[in-house]
């Protein structure tokens, strides 16, 4: 199968093209057929897996096809994301695939000041991405109408509940037309998820692309067992000694990432620490540090890292193995995208051990075991 076949527009082919993708992933196969044909969905779909294409696609296909009857430049597309870094990632997608169509889209989050977003939307926009609460604070002062949508996408749906934005869903919910297309993309089917879907979707389409849980084949892991003090020793020769250029490393917490970025840069490693008390400039200014080549190393958190959405990152580093054993996949869904291969390496403290044995047991395998060198 080829991206001709699914009909769309020869300006989104060309922009496809010019992406470097020539074969459709698994979600792309079978959503971007349900989503043309109008159908509401509910899909699990981890991240890696091209599932902001699979929906970009055929709604910037069906926007341009379609000019709204009325005045004006109605919101007709709206996707709500659980982080500004994956919004503004949606945002680019929309940008680069829809650059030669007739379409005007923006980016809403919080962190940085409305006046500028208040601007742009009074322009009017086919297409808006939004993190929830700023996206309520602009409905509820007037800012923006959601009465001529079309269609509603909930993008990682399974972090907006985690992150607690459950209430801000539903009164956001309250304010859509009834009749609408709605698309909910999750790394999981939790029951959560489902009750979240059953009050959202009608009759919808599911697709589960990839088994609940899984790691993605085209990622080696290795976990290296050592004392917590020797963590940042043994993570600074293997950049070191490996030549590593770009790896993302996790912490559990804010001040960890903060302790660590500093001491790689004593190490002579330039690094950057993102995570939630960081302001957007300097998250941003971090990340386009990280992906141009000048900041080597980039400490995060789990909220900061979810949706950011680098090309061939190489190395992915648990300096901390997480508390939730499923938050190890998303962490290692950095690396080994689009069917590039990668790397992802588990610094274990013995105080870490029923950590591990979670993952494993997740996993439904060992992970291999290295030798330490410090």
């Amino acid at each position: 199968m080829t991206f001709d076949s699914f009909g769309l527009r020869a300006e989104l082919l060309d922009a496809v093209k010019a992406s470097g993708y020539t074969t459709p992933t698994a979600i792309q196969q079978r959503a971007i057929p349900a989503i043309t044909q109008g159908n509401d969905l509910l899909a699990a779909a981890q991240t890696g897996t091209g599932k902001t294409a699979a929906f970009t696609l055929p709604l910037l296909h069906r926007l341009a096809a379609q000019r709204p009857a009325g005045k004006g430049r109605p919101v007709r597309l709206l996707v709500v994301a659980p982080t500004r870094e994956l919004a503004a990632q949606i945002h680019e997608s929309v940008r680069n695939y829809g650059q030669d169509l007739p379409l005007k889209s923006a980016v809403v989050f919080g962190g940085v000041g409305m006046q500028p977003q208040i601007d742009r939307l009074r322009r009017g926009v086919d297409v808006l991405i939004a993190t929830p609460g700023r996206l309520l604070d602009h409905l509820q002062r007037g800012h923006v109408r959601l009465d001529r949508l079309e269609t509603v996408v909930l993008d990682e749906a399974d972090r907006i509940l985690d992150m607690g934005f459950i209430h801000d869903i539903r009164r956001l919910l309250k304010q859509l037309p009834r009749e609408r297309q709605t698309l909910l993309f999750s790394a999981t089917f939790s029951s959560e998820i489902r009750r979240l879907a059953s009050g959202m979707l009608r009759d919808p389409v599911e697709i589960d692309v990839a088994p609940r849980n899984s790691a993605a084949e085209t990622v080696a892991q290795k976990v290296y067992r050592l004392d917590k003090a020797k963590k940042r020793q043994q993570l600074s020769q293997l950049i070191h000694e490996g030549d590593w250029q770009q790896v993302l490393v996790f912490t559990r917490t804010k001040h960890g990432a903060n302790n660590l970025s500093r001491q790689l840069d004593k190490d002579g490693l330039s690094a950057a620490a993102i995570h939630g008390n960081k302001s957007q400039s300097a998250r941003t200014r971090a990340l386009d540090g990280f992906k141009q080549g000048q900041v080597r190393v980039l400490v995060a958190t789990d909220i900061a890292a979810r949706g950011l959405d680098i090309d061939q990152l190489p190395h992915v580093v648990n300096y901390d193995l997480p508390q939730v054993a499923e938050d190890y996949v998303h962490r290692i869904g950095r690396t080994g995208r689009a069917g590039n291969v990668g790397e992802a390496i588990s610094l274990v403290a013995p105080e870490e051990n029923k950590l591990l044995k979670g993952i494993e047991r997740l996993l439904k395998r060992p992970l291999e075991r290295a030798e330490t060198t410090v």
